[in-house]
């Protein structure tokens, strides 16, 4: 729309309506071109970026329940397994490299937090004691993980795999626990990608 389209579907004044649009603008929510219409001056369309559309309520949680639902009635759980599994070493390996690169687990640790936050996660790190705890406050997999629980493999897999260290869950926010926590310990040998039995 142009600014006075706007104006007038909004009930605003054309200055208010352009104040606003410079703002979004600078933002990188709203970009505008030139349309030409023959005879005339060109108008300045403005219209929402890619970046603004991410703003509005998404239904990909939905859709990605009911599609693990459609596989889990078509393939057996081994098979969902390995999904999962190919998911966190795909994951891993497209953005591990920068944590890996890291000499120590607590500088890898820092790097995987975030990474993490990159991914919608609100995570932080602490040192109790010998032992090294990730605590993650949200999951953007929330409505999917209620539905099923086995999603919760795939965090506890690609945080193993991008820290090449053993990984144990022991509490998470879907039993009523106020955060997920995860015990880092160096991996002992082979980083282990057998499940854990869903949250405790």
């Amino acid at each position: 729309m142009t600014a006075a389209q706007l104006a007038e579907e909004l009930g605003l004044t054309p200055v208010t309506v352009h104040y606003h649009l410079n703002v979004l603008q600078r933002q990188g929510l709203v970009d505008a071109h030139l349309e030409r219409r023959g005879v005339g001056r060109p108008r300045l369309v403005f219209f929402l970026r890619e970046e603004a559309l991410s703003q509005f309520p998404q239904g990909y949680h939905r859709l990605a329940a009911r599609l693990l639902s459609e596989l889990k009635a078509r393939l057996p759980e081994e098979e969902i397994h390995r999904l999962f599994i190919a998911m966190a070493q795909e994951i891993a390996i497209e953005h591990g490299e920068r944590v890996r690169a890291r000499p120590t687990l607590e500088e890898k640790l820092e790097a995987l937090v975030a990474l993490l936050g990159e991914e919608g996660f609100l995570a932080r790190w602490e040192q109790m004691g010998n032992e090294l705890r990730l605590h993650q406050y949200s999951c953007p997999y929330n409505y999917v993980v209620h539905h099923h629980p086995e999603v919760c493999d795939l965090d506890r897999t690609l945080i193993a795999l991008t820290l090449e260290a053993d990984v144990e869950r022991s509490s998470c926010i879907l039993s009523g626990d106020l955060c997920c926590t995860f015990i880092i310990k160096p991996a002992s040998s082979k980083v282990t990608l057998e499940p854990e039995g869903g949250p405790r």
